[in-house]
């Protein structure tokens, strides 16, 4: 899914897609995530050697999400960006550069439902609902180190965090979310009848990232409880359900983890054939799995931003 730059990937104004070209659109990125998954690869967890990040618009800083994280840490990974910040070809021109001749783009989509004027006015005029339909669009980006020229300021990556035993940003973020978070016995699981998360000690982990990765897929588990985001989260009962749950806490762990600069690792590489079933059966699977894994990232994410904005409330004041 890369397109050159010379071949007006600067449609990145994004038209809405006909039917059939918005089924190839899911087709296509399927088929990426399948082909990345067929090779052992698993799109949510990258080999990096600078602290990973989550993607995010070098012009505006607003970060990616759904899938299209997923997509743009792949082609930063395929095109050895040191970088995890990207601009749309018009973008690059406003930030004062421009993307270089020759550059591949990478496309990312968007999904959203309108309600067209028609459908307004029958609807007020039969008092039924409205019926919403639903679009895809695509844009191409391209990485910044596919740019020159580009002003100073741009949003540029955080700079990578120590890795000490003890995380504290990641201690701290389990604490405020508030979980019942029991540490001991030898397995790690999110219990849904007690609505509890249990993780073994740290010293029965390689390191500290492995412990802290390992909290936050129970934790994306523990945000799908009916008081929450109320997933269909399925048992071991009903297998399919059961694999698609922890596709989704598997994806929504990596953003937890790169936004607090973890290094992603893979709980359950053992689903890995049971996600490809998945995949080809439904080729809109992986958009459902990674929009479903933001919102869970961003719910205990948001806990941080509480804590932080509460201790900033304590501050003592100063001054005369």
């Amino acid at each position: 899914m890369r397109h050159s730059g010379d071949t007006r990937a600067r449609r990145e104004g994004g038209r809405t897609k006909p039917a059939a070209e918005r089924v190839n659109l899911y087709d296509e990125v399927t088929s990426r995530i399948i082909a990345e998954l067929e090779a052992g690869r698993f799109p949510w967890v990258q080999p990096w050697d600078a602290s990973p990040n989550l993607p995010r618009n070098a012009l505006s800083g607003r970060r990616y999400s759904g899938v299209n994280v997923l997509l743009l840490w792949a082609a930063a990974i395929e095109g050895a960006y040191p970088s995890q910040s990207w601009l749309t070809f018009r973008q690059a021109l406003e930030a004062g550069g421009n993307v270089r001749k020759g550059e591949r783009g990478t496309t990312v989509v968007y999904a959203d439902r309108f309600i067209p004027e028609a459908e307004k006015a029958r609807a007020a005029q039969s008092g039924d609902a409205a019926r919403a339909i639903p679009f895809l669009k695509r844009f191409t980006v391209f990485n910044v180190a596919q740019c020159e020229g580009l002003r100073e300021g741009l949003m540029g990556d955080p700079e990578p965090r120590p890795e000490p035993d003890i995380i504290p940003h990641a201690e701290a973020l389990i604490q405020a979310t508030g979980a019942d978070f029991r540490i001991g016995g030898g397995e790690a699981y999110y219990s849904q009848s007690g609505d509890y998360v249990a993780v073994p000690p740290r010293s029965a982990f390689a390191d500290a990232n492995d412990f802290y990765d390992t909290a936050f897929h129970e934790l994306s588990h523990w945000t799908g409880h009916p008081m929450r985001l109320a997933r269909d989260m399925g048992n071991r009962s009903d297998m399919k359900k059961y694999g698609r749950e922890e596709l989704v806490a598997e994806i929504s762990a990596s953003f937890i983890g790169a936004a607090l600069g973890l290094v992603p690792t893979v709980r359950h590489a053992d689903y890995a054939g049971f996600w490809l079933g998945i995949l080809r059966e439904d080729n809109r699977a992986i958009f459902r799995a990674a929009s479903q894994a933001s919102k869970a990232a961003d719910y205990i994410l948001a806990f941080d931003e509480t804590r932080r904005a509460a201790n900033d409330d304590e501050l003592p004041l100063t001054g005369g």
